[in-house]
């Protein structure tokens, strides 16, 4: 999502668990929502809605157009989009609004579109940045005037590990112009991915996929091209492949948070990796970083306690991403996925032990009656952290917080939720229709 011109846009992503079942090895003994043969027998066009507050009013934008795919039969442009982002390179420049998009397999590639009146929405470059062999562009960030951005998936299927882990900048993002500024991983072939950037002082932060464990890498992006880049975090900050991934960073009070996760929910099968609760740590300006969330240790650079006192994960072992954070009137909120919705439906023969003996105690009719849904907590000082609501805001199919705004009119919250348009119960026989599935959007303001 992004407010833009007194409007919020929300970008969507349509039958996600469908293509799951396509394309995933998830063992479920029935699957939760009704699933055509082929996921493409639905209408998986991505669209993009926009709200108007003053109104309180929604209205489409755009849906991805129809093409020819490498098959030779026509398949949608657009299967999602994983970024948005409103660019002013200058104080006195027209802002523009950028979204960065997810291509078929068979598609060209993904694109990054650009809208300067909110209504009409056009590539900027050619497929796949310039054609590279990748599927899916995840973050963007303006920063010192320019556009950074990487490809995130790549032609094999998996939207997560790229084939291309490099930054790219633009100092002119509608022209479609992008050039290279780092080497491939920063040198290190681990890096799978790079998966979220962030401006934080004179430095553009950026996190990456790994299986032995996140990195994080900086630099002021001044200079020769590629850029100098320096290593601040390595090893999942020392907690190894179970903080696989960095999936969200956030300048906050003069620190940058940032928030861990496993691919996969928390539980990446391809790689036998979790289950397992996510940790946030901070950086300071300096490079010295503090753990906020997650397990206490002995470390190499020293004793990292958790300051907060929260285990990972926020004491929810089915926390599986600190999904995403935003400041908002003096507070960092962060959102989380977590997809204890699902245990109901899952091949228990294929469980850990450790799902075995929590579903044992705790049924999957109990969890979704009590705490299924994402966790949204909140922070004054990035050390104390309080629940915001620990149910998906009351609706248990709500399984992620994927994004969060602040705005003059309040802060808007966006919801994952695949489960529809039909379900099959806990317990049942037949899918029938689900009113509380699909994604929501919340507004808290202090007039409500």
């Amino acid at each position: 999502m992004a407010y833009y011109k007194d409007h919020l846009y929300v970008a969507t992503t349509r039958g996600n668990f469908p293509f799951m079942k396509a394309r995933l090895p998830i063992g479920m003994d029935v699957w939760p929502v009704e699933c055509p043969e082929s996921p493409f027998d639905l209408d998986m066009h991505a669209e993009i809605w926009r709200y108007t507050p003053a109104e309180n009013s929604w209205e489409k934008v755009f849906k991805a157009p129809t093409i020819i795919g490498s098959h030779g039969k026509p398949i949608l442009r657009e299967l999602g989009f994983r970024g948005m982002v409103v660019y002013q390179p200058t104080p006195t420049s027209e802002p523009e609004l950028f979204v960065s998009t997810w291509s078929p397999a068979r598609g060209p590639g993904p694109n990054i579109l650009r809208s300067t009146d909110g209504r009409h929405f056009e590539p900027t470059c050619e497929p796949g940045l310039g054609g590279l062999p990748v599927t899916t562009i995840r973050t963007m960030v303006p920063f010192k005037g320019r556009m950074f951005t990487t490809p995130a998936g790549s032609r094999g299927g998996n939207p997560n590990v790229s084939a291309h882990s490099v930054v790219y900048e633009s100092t002119d993002p509608g022209s479609g112009e992008w050039e290279p500024v780092s080497d491939f991983g920063f040198g290190d072939a681990g890096n799978k991915t790079i998966f979220e950037m962030a401006g934080f002082g004179d430095h553009l932060y950026v996190g990456t996929f790994n299986l032995e464990g996140f990195q994080i890498w900086r630099s002021t992006v001044d200079g020769p091209k590629p850029y100098v880049w320096e290593k601040v975090v390595e090893k999942g900050a020392y907690r190894g492949p179970l903080n696989q991934c960095v999936l969200s960073l956030y300048p906050f009070k003069g620190h940058l948070y940032v928030g861990g996760g496993i691919q996969g929910g928390g539980v990446d099968t391809q790689n036998r990796i979790g289950p397992a609760p996510p940790e946030m740590i901070r950086i300071a300006p300096d490079g010295h970083w503090d753990l906020l969330v997650g397990e206490s240790r002995d470390t190499p650079i020293g004793r990292k306690e958790a300051l907060s006192g929260w285990l990972p994960g926020f004491d929810n072992f089915f926390n599986g991403y600190f999904w995403r954070m935003c400041a908002h009137e003096g507070w960092l909120y962060m959102g989380t996925f977590e997809w204890s919705s699902v245990l109901g439906y899952a091949n228990r023969r294929r469980w850990p032990p450790a799902f075995t003996n929590i579903v044992n105690k705790l049924t999957p009719e109990f969890l979704l009656d009590h705490s299924c849904g994402f966790d949204l907590y909140r922070s004054y000082d990035g050390v104390n952290w309080v629940p915001v609501t620990t149910n998906g805001m009351g609706n248990p199919y709500n399984m992620g917080l994927r994004t969060l705004v602040s705005t003059p009119h309040g802060m808007f919250i966006g919801t994952a939720n695949p489960f529809g348009p039909k379900i099959m119960p806990l317990g049942g026989d037949r899918y029938v229709p689900n009113p509380r599935g699909g994604c929501e959007v919340f507004l808290a303001s202090s007039d409500s």
